[in-house]
């Protein structure tokens, strides 16, 4: 059971990653749309699956906060002020996307919105992320520190560096869902963001150096893990030459394969810790009877049934937003 609830653990935030990282990209490209006819068709790409994509949020948590109820304490201990940005974010996004269509006057300060909410619920997840991989303040279990102890000037520049990364994952799937112009846009927008998150990937390899963060002896340890920036390499060079031949047909799967490649990396360094490196899965994982009465419910029940849902509504909207259409 504790094997199984973590593997739900790390796919739902994995799918969530994929799969709300490229409308929060969108969101963030938005700005730099020609017209609002573009922007119109670049909302109108992930209409049918923004709201479904943040499902994976909050199966994340719960199965957080139901499976592994001690890193749910220090995380949320640690990350009141990033959790509260985030979810704030995000609800200002739902907000003005709704109302942005019904706006005439106020349409600028609801695309603003959108706009807002994309970057700060990408920075401060990408910011998270590198306060727990720079390592938090615990003792015996406990989060020790206080509510800016996630501030690190490394923990903000992962923040700037997932930005990047959603964006690159916007651009590839507005040029694939798109013709056109907005086709185009997308296409001309993703060689700048390849440059520029290869130069924080590199940047940030080269930080981690220089502050000898706890996760490297891992890679010594396990050589294994070098196949992973294997994979993200193989996955760039065949998005470079996506680009470079005007193909979309593998564009999402090749930035997607980027960051699976990342998130195998960080898994593979961490475990069997939850938390580097304080807590193992099993240190964290709730009684046995918990774990197998949530598996009789959410994992044989809900996990299958929002599975099933994600893919039949990918399945259902698979077609290109075309240029002519009106929203």
């Amino acid at each position: 059971m504790v094997e199984f609830w973590a593997f739900v653990l790390g796919l739902s935030i994995l799918l969530y990653i994929l799969l709300d990282g490229f409308d929060l990209g969108v969101g963030m490209l938005s700005p730099f749309a020609a017209n609002e006819d573009q922007r119109r068709r670049m909302l109108a790409s992930i209409s049918p699956v923004w709201d479904g994509n943040e499902t994976w949020l909050v199966v994340s948590a719960a199965t957080l906060f139901g499976a592994f109820p001690a890193v749910f304490s220090i995380v949320l201990a640690a990350f009141y002020l990033p959790l509260f940005i985030m979810l704030a974010g995000l609800i200002l996004r739902g907000v003005a996307f709704e109302f942005r269509y019904k706006a005439t006057r106020s349409r600028p300060l609801w695309d603003a919105g959108f706009v807002v909410g994309s970057y700060a619920a990408a920075f401060v997840q990408g910011a998270a992320v590198g306060a727990i991989v720079q390592g938090l303040p615990i003792e015996n279990g406990v989060f020790t520190g206080n509510a800016l102890s996630w501030i690190s000037p490394f923990a903000l520049f992962c923040g700037v560096g997932l930005c990047l990364g959603y964006a690159l994952l916007g651009a590839c799937w507005i040029a694939q869902k798109s013709e056109g112009s907005l086709r185009a846009f997308g296409f001309r927008a993703l060689p700048g963001l390849m440059a520029a998150l290869l130069a924080f990937l590199i940047a940030v390899f080269v930080w981690s150096l220089a502050i000898r963060l706890p996760v490297l002896h891992r890679w010594i340890e396990r050589p294994i893990l070098l196949l992973c920036p294997l994979l993200g390499f193989i996955a760039f060079a065949g998005l470079v030459q996506a680009v470079r031949r005007g193909s979309d047909r593998f564009l999402y799967l090749g930035g997607a394969t980027i960051f699976i490649a990342a998130f195998a990396a960080l898994a593979g360094s961490f475990l069997p810790y939850m938390l580097p490196f304080s807590l193992t899965i099993w240190e964290a994982a709730s009684p046995a009877s918990s774990l197998e009465f949530l598996f009789w419910g959410a994992g044989l029940f809900v996990l299958p049934l929002t599975l099933a849902y994600t893919l039949i509504v990918y399945f259902v909207f698979r077609g290109k937003i075309v240029e002519e259409r009106r929203y």
